[in-house]
């Protein structure tokens, strides 16, 4: 079942979603479908409007492939977790003692038996938020070929262009909340911003509510069409060869300008093979309890100025670059 969910983006988030609302107690299946949604949107953002101007074909091939590498592994690291969950409901006994043959790290064995006795499901969500973070650091984050050929080589695109940093949740009334990560690299940063972001989620209960019926009634597709269709489009409305000036101003379309171009990823990607995961356990040091402890507040999140700001500064760079190339061939 998790080779068959496994395919792409869309059949992961979507698999997400799906179980969350089979068993809602889950809190990361809702949290981990929300920020799967945006490794989505990163992915089509690659073929979209702003970045086939702004990356070389090789730059925007080899950062799919770090997207696409990152969200494969979760993906056969956490499924099989909840499934194994799923039958332990099932059969009313806890089943966990056979993670290890599923090549799931020590700490999670713990994890979901602590919450099988005590259904704190704070705790469960943060025990995988650390996991998953902690299970990507040496296969992805500190492997030498993405340090290399990702992570060093594009440092100025990933921080100042790319939005890869900002984590959206859109909700019912055009509702935007999210954070923004600002160093990536960081196992403990990206282990905060995750209980951040199970704070914008979880702790205001209205909002959750309100992404969770946004998720229910838009489908991923992997086009930010799905959230704002004001401002992008799956279908490309230019003209090609005709540049068109800044379209725009606070988060809105100037009057009869085009959409901006964000594909759906089926458009924009073809599946990709994957090879195995690494083995090894990444459970080494007890200090990672800490990150156990319930010490994040409620969390606003709002976040669409800020995002408005992202894309206004995403269209001057690509339409900069567009002027600089036609120069270049006069």
């Amino acid at each position: 079942m998790t080779r068959e969910h496994n395919l792409n983006n869309v059949t992961r988030t979507k698999a997400y979603l799906a179980f969350y609302l089979r068993h809602p107690e889950m809190h990361w299946a809702f949290l981990g479908h929300m920020v799967s949604r945006n490794g989505g949107w990163n992915m089509t953002d690659l073929k979209g409007e702003f970045l086939t101007q702004l990356l070389s074909d090789e730059e925007r091939d080899l950062f799919f492939r770090f997207l696409e590498r990152g969200n494969w592994l979760i993906f056969q690291d956490v499924y099989p977790q909840l499934l194994l969950y799923e039958e332990s409901v099932k059969t009313n006994r806890p089943l966990f003692y056979l993670l290890p043959r599923l090549k799931v790290s020590i700490f999670m064995e713990a994890i979901w038996d602590y919450f099988w006795r005590t259904r704190d499901a704070y705790i469960h969500c943060i025990g995988l938020v650390i996991n998953e973070q902690s299970y990507l650091e040496q296969r992805v984050i500190q492997n030498p070929y993405y340090q290399q050929e990702v992570l060093n080589k594009m440092k100025f695109h990933l921080q100042d262009l790319l939005s890869f940093n900002q984590i959206l949740f859109p909700a019912e009334g055009n509702r935007l909340k999210g954070q923004t990560l600002y160093q990536f690299q960081s196992l403990h940063e990206r282990i905060l911003f995750g209980k951040k972001l199970y704070a914008v989620l979880f702790k205001n209960p209205e909002f959750n509510l309100q992404a969770l019926e946004w998720a229910k009634r838009n489908p991923h597709t992997g086009s930010r069409k799905d959230y704002w269709p004001h401002l992008f489009n799956s279908v490309n409305e230019g003209v090609p060869g005709i540049t068109s000036p800044l379209r725009l101003k606070a988060c809105q379309i100037h009057h009869d300008a085009k959409r901006f171009y964000s594909p759906n990823l089926e458009v924009a990607w073809k599946n990709a093979s994957q090879p195995e995961a690494e083995p090894g356990d990444w459970f080494q040091d007890l200090r990672v309890v800490d990150y156990l402890e319930d010490d994040i507040p409620m969390l606003d999140g709002e976040i669409r100025k800020e995002y408005c700001k992202t894309l206004e500064r995403l269209e001057i760079a690509a339409l900069a670059k567009k002027a600089i190339r036609f120069l270049e061939k006069r």
